[in-house]
This record gives C-alpha cells, sequence and structure tokens, in this order.
C-alpha cells in the first residue's frame, strides 16, 4: 500500500518514471514473496501445489513468449511480426470464450 501511494503520489507531480519503478518495484516484490511463501505454506501442509496453466494456455504463452524472442532480438519490428503478436492474443481471448 505505501508504495501504490507513493506511485501515485509521483505520477501526479509529473514523475512519470519515478512512478512507474515504484509500482513495478512493488508489483515484482509482492510476486516474488508470494510464491514462495504460497510454496512453503504448501510444503508444511503436505498438500499439493499446482503453478500452472492448461494445456492451450501453456502453447500459446510458450509461443508468445518465442515470438517476443524474436521480434525483440532485431532491431526493428515489423508489421509481420506485430501481426503475428496480434494473432496469438486473438487466439486467446477467442479460447477463454470458447475452450
Amino acid at each position: 500500500m505505501p508504495e501504490s501511494v507513493s506511485a501515485v503520489r509521483a505520477a501526479l507531480n509529473n514523475e512519470l518514471q519515478r512512478g512507474l519503478n515504484v509500482a513495478m518495484g512493488s508489483a515484482c516484490a509482492t510476486i516474488g514473496l508470494t510464491i514462495p511463501a504460497v510454496a512453503t505454506a504448501s510444503l508444511l501442509t503436505g498438500r499439493g501445489l499446482t503453478l500452472g496453466l492448461p494445456a492451450a494456455d501453456t502453447v500459446l504463452l510458450v509461443l508468445a513468449l518465442f515470438i517476443s524472442s524474436v521480434s525483440f532480438s532485431n532491431e526493428r519490428t515489423t508489421f509481420l511480426t506485430g501481426l503475428v503478436h496480434l494473432v496469438v492474443f486473438f487466439t486467446y481471448v477467442f479460447l477463454i470464450f470458447v475452450p
């Protein structure tokens, strides 16, 4: 919560970069602390922990990461790589509503 207030104050003072840095740092810290805490709790209680995606979402995630690595490894992105990203995104949205 304090990081959120600090990020909003920075944004209101036209310090966009500082606001984004504080907000992203807060999000990373939250995620970085939550997953180990949940994993530790699952080990202590003896319950299983599933941090996963369905098969179709896993394929789309790996595909999106691969496309991103290919498109950002070059100096310039092209219309075609942007179009491929949009196709993967619309496929994901379609699979949300029609599994």
